[in-house]
Formats: C-alpha cells, sequence, structure tokens
C-alpha cells in the first residue's frame, strides 16, 4: 500500500472513530475560567450534519490500487481535502450555547499563555495527520490568555457555538467559533 494510500485510509478512518471517542475518559482538573452549567456538552458528531458523508465517495475505490506519484491518487487527495475544508456545519447548532471537551491547537502562544486556538475532536488533528474536516474543528477565543495550556493538552470550552469559517494557513479550516469562550484544562484518565 503506498504512503499515499495510507495516508487517505487513516484520514478516513481516524477522523471518524475518533469522533464518537472525543471526550470519553475525562474529568475536571481544575481550570482557567468556569464552565457554563447552562451550556450543553455535546459529542462531536452533533456537529456534523446527519446528511453528510464525506466517506461515500471513496466506498467504491481501490485505493490499493494508486501509488503516491498518481495524478489520480494526487487530484483524491486535492479533492478530498477541499471536501472536508467545505464541510458542512449543523445550522440547528448556530447561536446555541454549548460546551465541547477536545485538544488544543494554538494559533498564538505568548508567555503570557494562549488566547486564541483550534479545538480538536482527538489528539495530534491538525498536527501529525491531515487536518479534520471543518465541521470538526472550532476555532475557539477566550477573553484573555489561559496560562499553562499548550498544544493537545485537553479542555472543556463553553460558549456560544457559531457557525463561522476560519482558515489557518497551516493547521486547517474551521466551520464553527466560540468567542468569549470559558476555557477549563481537564486531566485525562486512563481507563477502569
Amino acid at each position: 500500500m503506498s504512503a499515499f494510500v495510507s495516508r487517505v485510509v487513516s484520514a478516513l478512518l481516524v477522523t471518524f472513530a475518533c469522533i464518537g471517542l472525543a471526550g470519553c475518559g475525562q474529568e475536571g482538573a481544575g481550570g482557567q475560567a468556569a464552565v457554563s452549567p447552562t451550556a450543553k456538552e455535546l459529542p462531536w458528531d452533533a456537529l456534523i450534519p446527519k446528511e453528510w458523508d464525506p466517506t461515500q465517495r471513496y466506498r467504491n475505490i481501490s485505493l490499493e490500487a494508486l501509488r503516491d506519484n498518481d495524478p489520480r491518487a494526487i487530484q483524491m487527495l486535492d479533492e478530498m481535502r477541499a471536501v472536508w475544508d467545505n464541510a458542512p456545519v449543523n445550522v440547528a447548532l448556530d447561536g446555541k450555547p454549548a460546551t465541547l471537551s477536545g485538544f488544543v491547537v494554538p494559533l498564538d502562544a505568548t508567555q503570557d499563555g494562549i488566547r486564541e486556538f483550534l479545538l480538536v475532536p482527538y489528539f495530534g488533528a491538525c498536527i501529525h495527520t491531515p487536518p479534520p474536516p471543518a465541521n470538526q474543528i472550532v476555532h475557539v477565543i477566550a477573553p484573555a490568555p489561559v496560562k499553562g495550556l499548550h498544544a493537545m493538552d485537553t479542555v472543556r470550552v463553553s460558549g456560544t457555538l457559531k457557525a463561522a469559517r476560519y482558515a489557518s494557513a497551516d493547521m486547517g479550516v474551521s466551520g464553527y467559533e466560540i468567542a468569549s469562550a470559558a476555557v477549563e484544562r481537564v486531566a485525562v484518565t486512563q481507563g477502569p
């Protein structure tokens, strides 16, 4: 199997497997700001419109037959990235209070902390693997820098969820935004 095929298959499988597991096994560890008790904790798959299936067009393609330098493989990866960057959002959530747990991908980092970051559903997203679809990335803006926060730290974020595109040149495209977000660091526990 070529490296391209491995990347495509891995990206598809990891993204959708991790969406279902996002937020599992986490307990509060004291945080930067209080999380709103009125904001409903959302599972990551709630951000995906039920009718959207980004894997549909790849089901009948023999990915194993493609090689990295095959123009069809390059075109398919470009098409997949375009589809994921333009992934539709769940408009029913636009303007609603929400809480999401996920991992930090910093957009700014200073000695005072991180104020702006992408929230992603699984460890390594946007850094070690292709970015998830836009409807699985939330652009978070805290009212003040969050001290002691680092890349891939686990956090719980609360605020008003808005459907808004934000494109980071290096990290991916987000389909949602939470501005003036309450950000709480959480500890990840290992299974039972």
